[in-house]
């Protein structure tokens, strides 16, 4: 790890947490398809980095073999389904089940590392993974069976932020032996180039249109790249090199509460009681997942 950075990690991780926290109340108050939104979030992130790849590392992009564009392919169109799911979640259940169900992704990446990749899985990890699956269970069945309901369709959109937490899982392992190769900005370009172009397709098979909309969706889309994407998951991956890895994936634990704080304040959104219990059962299990990872 880097030793004595220019800005405190500590305070970088607070910013991404904070940044990341309000994607979700951005998507919620636009009046776009989701689709759409997810297609303009990704493509206004990547294009301020598109010059900076050029001009510097031009010559990497050149070095990047068949197989690894393969797997940043697979990278990509797994982002472009996490973030088609995830967005058009918010739609149908609350903020705050939406946002912590998603965040479960650390537990399929340890079962996916477990299942396909042959990787150790430790007792902790095990626990974890019972824990953050007890508490899914809860939050998706519990406010439906008790006739509670926050949101037109809770269960429907729980789902979708389970696939969504499910396919960045995915966007995680396919793209962790090509980030062993290659740099972070020609990577997050190449993904993100190939998300870009399937969110795109999304949208088209969809019928959306791509333009006409008033200048308030605009600046929404825009803020959903500058905060979330690159105030957000930008300054997270700048932390990798100051902090450890689980330290992290931890921290960013608080973006379901600072979401559902933001929903609560500018939304009026009100989580049930098993929301709350359901969401801290799953934090939880992430919480002893990420911190369980066998050396």
């Amino acid at each position: 790890m880097s030793t004595n950075p220019r800005v405190p990690p500590a305070a970088a991780l607070a910013t991404a947490v904070v940044a990341v926290s309000a994607g979700a109340i951005l998507v919620r108050l636009s009046d776009a398809p989701s689709s759409v939104a997810a297609f303009y979030r990704v493509l206004f992130t990547t294009l301020p980095l598109l010059p900076v790849a050029l001009w510097r590392y031009r010559d990497e992009f050149a070095c990047i073999d068949r197989r690894d564009l393969a797997f940043a392919a697979l990278s990509g169109v797994a982002l472009a389904l996490h973030f088609a799911a995830w967005f058009e979640s918010l739609d149908w259940t609350s903020v705050a089940a939406s946002v912590t169900l998603v965040q479960a992704q650390p537990v399929f990446v340890a079962l996916g590392a477990w299942l396909l990749l042959h990787e150790r899985v430790t007792r902790r990890m095990v626990a974890g993974i019972a824990v953050a699956i007890a508490g899914m269970v809860a939050m998706s069945l519990g406010d439906f069976l008790g006739g509670v309901l926050v949101g037109p369709r809770p269960l429907y959109g729980n789902g979708l932020a389970l696939f969504g937490a499910l396919t960045a899982a995915g966007y995680v392992l396919a793209g962790r032996s090509l980030r062993q190769r290659v740099s972070l900005v020609p990577y997050v370009v190449v993904v993100y180039g190939v998300c870009t172009v399937s969110l795109l397709a999304i949208v088209l098979l969809q019928g959306h249109p791509l333009a006409g909309y008033p200048s308030r969706e605009w600046a929404l889309f825009a803020g959903l790249a500058l905060g979330p994407g690159l105030l957000g998951h930008t300054v997270l991956n700048w932390t990798l090199a100051h902090v450890e890895s689980s330290v992290a994936s931890v921290s960013l634990l608080g973006e379901p509460v600072g979401a559902t704080l933001l929903a609560f304040l500018l939304l009026g959104e009100v989580p049930t009681p098993v929301t709350l219990v359901g969401g801290a059962v799953v934090l939880a299990g992430i919480a002893l997942t990420s911190t369980g990872t066998a050396n």
